[in-house]
């Protein structure tokens, strides 16, 4: 088959692979669309040790069954594999377990190739009315449909009363702005540098976009809620100062560093600071349920490319030049 493999820092190549094998538990998926993920862009530039070269990236995925029982079914792929029988996944949280891995790490080639071995368990069905583009939204769109609703369990307020701040327009930051539109969220700000990215995030639903230190930011203590879907030293700071006393920061972003947080704050004004990773087997179910009954928005937002292409598309996310949220890779 033929797949995008990572083999160094900034190199991805289009070649032949071996095809997966599937087994009792394991079936093989057709891909017809994959997402480029800010986790395969932090491969790409050789700062995750979980993903080592050469490997098949891509985590984001929805096609068709080639194998077993489901043959033929249009599905989203969870790329969440856990083991059964972690105290973790017994409580209802697999996405806390220490045994989980993605599809895209080394126990699980992933699914920038046209076709990708998958737990049966984790196939979620599809409509009929649903692209196989805007199903391989389903991942991001669950990472952020869990850190919304994680974040409004902390709130001390209803969300229809907050006033809520996603940093960053990217895939992530997008989604949780349409997901807390959807949750009726008082109101929504989006800072994102990216003029381009700024104007697709502006057209793709109630939010007022702006360009940090362009003088439309925030006020200091202006913000009820804030979701960081960027994680730099320069966005903690900014949800820092934004954030209002006994107001809720979600961390979603997995950039390296960690300073930028006001510690003194948080304590002095009892600011709830919280971590946000994955979603639930039933956070990514409702999350396909919600995009196929069309609640979060028309996912204009994406842009497709072949996969032969995918070495130009990691490039041009890499050079910022990119206007859509999201890359998707059609094998």
């Amino acid at each position: 088959m033929k797949a995008l493999v990572y083999t160094a820092p900034f190199a991805v190549v289009f070649r032949d692979e071996p095809e997966p094998a599937p087994s009792n538990d394991v079936v093989l998926v057709k891909v017809e669309a994959v997402g480029i993920c800010g986790s395969d862009m932090h491969a790409y530039h050789g700062r995750d040790t979980r993903r080592p070269a050469p490997l098949i990236l891509g985590h984001e995925a929805a096609g068709v069954v080639a194998s077993g029982a489901r043959a033929g079914e249009r599905v989203a792929i969870n790329p969440l594999v856990v083991d059964p029988e972690c105290p973790f996944v017994l409580r209802g949280a697999p996405h806390l377990s220490p045994t989980r891995q993605l599809v895209s790490m080394p126990a699980w080639p992933g699914a920038f190739a046209q076709f990708v071995g998958v737990p049966v368990s984790n196939l979620v069905a599809i409509p009929g009315h649903v692209s196989s583009v805007h199903a391989a939204l389903a991942e991001p769109l669950a990472v952020s449909y869990h850190a919304v609703n994680h974040g409004a369990r902390l709130l001390a307020r209803p969300l229809s009363a907050a006033r809520c701040v996603v940093l960053g327009a990217g895939a992530i930051g997008l989604s949780a702005a349409l997901v807390l539109a959807m949750q009726g969220a008082g109101t929504i700000q989006i800072g994102e540098p990216n003029a381009q990215r700024r104007a697709t995030a502006a057209r793709s639903g109630p939010f007022t976009c702006y360009a940090p230190g362009g003088g439309h930011e925030p006020a200091e203590n202006g913000a009820d809620l804030v979701i960081d879907a960027v994680g730099a030293d320069e966005t903690r700071a900014a949800a820092s100062r934004m954030i209002a006393p006994g107001g809720v920061i979600v961390h979603a972003g997995l950039l390296p560093g960690h300073e930028g947080l006001d510690i003194r704050k948080l304590t002095l004004q009892e600011v709830i600071f919280t971590g946000t990773y994955c979603y639930t087997p039933t956070d990514f179910r409702e999350t396909v349920s919600a995009l196929a009954a069309g609640r979060l928005g028309d996912l204009s937002w994406l842009e497709e490319r072949p996969l032969a292409e995918g070495a130009r598309a990691f490039a041009d996310i890499d050079a910022n030049a990119v206007a859509a949220a999201k890359i998707v890779l059609r094998p």
